[in-house]
């Protein structure tokens, strides 16, 4: 029987990004996925999983791109519920993606979303006036991400 094709080695979902300019920013969709991401086939990962994965490789792919003066934030469609500064983002299996943070007054926020329902806008925002750097949530994500799948990995074998 063959394999699936994304559990042959190498497998990449299908991505594609048009740009207006040759100098536009570069997009996740250019990248390859981290190795990590890409060892376990996306038929073994739940929608949350999945999910939370391909974000953080966004948000660090925006944060790349940003000056010492900006960092992430996440802006809500619809009722006027205004923006999220992004200082941490979780899912739980099967559908659900949770991000944490401070809105524009400071007050303590959270999102729970079912994944079928997301839409997230990241946008830049200046850094808070009491932050001495910019915050980096992104490249954490990422590194963690990396944590995470290591030890799956021991613990199934």
């Amino acid at each position: 029987m063959p394999k699936s094709p994304n559990t042959q080695p190498g497998f990449h979902p299908k991505k594609r990004a048009v740009k207006c300019s040759e100098d536009a920013p570069v997009v996740v969709e250019d990248q390859p996925l981290p190795k990590k991401v890409a060892e376990t086939p996306v038929e073994q990962k739940s929608a949350a999983q999945w999910a939370y994965e391909r974000l953080i490789l966004y948000i660090k792919n925006f944060e790349e791109q940003l000056d010492n003066e900006h960092e992430i934030a996440m802006g809500f469609t619809g009722g006027g519920t205004g923006v999220l500064r992004i200082e941490g983002i979780g899912f739980f299996d099967p559908d659900v993606i949770t991000f944490y943070g401070t809105d524009e007054t400071g007050s303590r926020t959270q999102l729970i979303q079912h994944v079928s329902q997301l839409s997230v806008m990241l946008r830049a925002l200046p850094v808070a006036i009491e932050a001495k750097a910019p915050t980096r949530i992104g490249f954490r994500l990422a590194a963690e991400l990396e944590e995470d799948q290591a030890q799956e990995a021991e613990s199934a074998s």
